[in-house]
């Protein structure tokens, strides 16, 4: 008789269990249908795109979209392609990455291991920034980069997103650093060991999942950035986002949507690249993170 009712109980797992994987299987069609649709387009010939199914597999792999968007795309007056402008996102994501990282592994750890008075309202003036909208502070921020000498240019914007990463990621090692042993840090100043040789011996190496974390949202947040890139640069230091809205909504006739899409993959593919190599740790670290803060 148990083992009827175990039997029961095992099928309807089953069943409910079957049920949820066609349920996320719909979900992963439903999204990854537009990537589909794209990366088919690219590798289409115009005439293929305007003759055939939108879903349709290319006949023949005609890789002029990706060359043209790559080496010749207009965007504005320039036909440059996006080449420049990859490289311009390249630079200010990568320093807008490792000095907030840097920065706020640091901060975290003083924040957290080495307290002082007033470090918690020093805290909370920090995690205030994070929580400030970017449109209200477009117009100051501009001001001050004009007064330093550093408005519309690839500079200025990086200088952007170095200050309104650190909030975020001073936010992510506090919260790591605030679960080690107060005994260890006690001992470590009985020791003799200090401030700097601590961090670099015993904190830093132990916040690896939290700095693939701080590395995966920042560079995400800076390379996907619009707003800041469009208001405070010019078309010689414009982000590869920037330059990709200008290039799909110029059109000389008829409109070519083998470049747009492969224009679209091409300002993705750092991104995609990202989260398919470190993405599986990025939950681990925040929910060390979270426990520990």
């Amino acid at each position: 008789m148990s083992d009827m009712v175990l039997g029961k109980q095992s099928g309807r797992d089953k069943l409910f269990r079957g049920l949820v994987y066609v349920i996320l299987g719909v979900f992963v069609l439903f999204y990854l249908t537009p990537l589909y649709v794209m990366v088919v387009t690219s590798v289409k010939s115009l005439d293929e795109i305007l003759s055939g199914s939108l879903l349709a597999f290319p006949k023949t792999l005609d890789f002029y979209g990706w060359d043209e968007a790559w080496n010749n795309a207009c965007v504005g007056t320039e036909c440059r392609g996006m080449a420049p402008f990859m490289i311009n996102s390249l630079i200010a994501a990568s320093l807008a990455t490792v000095i907030p990282t840097a920065v706020g592994a640091l901060n975290g750890y003083a924040l957290s291991l080495w307290r002082f008075k007033g470090s918690d309202l020093l805290f909370g003036m920090l995690l205030f920034g994070a929580f400030i909208p970017f449109q209200i502070v477009l117009l100051p921020m501009a001001s001050f980069l004009g007064w330093i000498g550093w408005s519309s240019s690839l500079t200025g914007l990086t200088f952007t997103y170095i200050v309104y990463g650190l909030p975020f990621t001073t936010l992510y090692f506090r919260n790591f650093y605030v679960s080690f042993p107060p005994d260890l840090v006690k001992a470590a100043r009985i020791d003799g060991i200090g401030f700097f040789r601590f961090f670099w011996r015993v904190a830093l190496p132990s916040s690896v999942p939290i700095m693939i974390v701080s590395v995966i949202w920042q560079f995400t947040n800076t390379w996907n950035d619009f707003l800041f890139a469009s208001t405070m640069t010019k078309l010689e230091s414009a982000t590869v986002m920037v330059a990709l809205n200008n290039f799909v909504q110029v059109a000389n006739g008829v409109k070519r949507y083998n470049v747009d899409m492969a224009a679209a993959i091409i300002a993705g593919l750092p991104t995609i690249a990202v989260y398919l190599i470190a993405g599986r740790y990025f939950l681990r670290g925040l929910m060390a993170g979270a426990v520990k803060g």
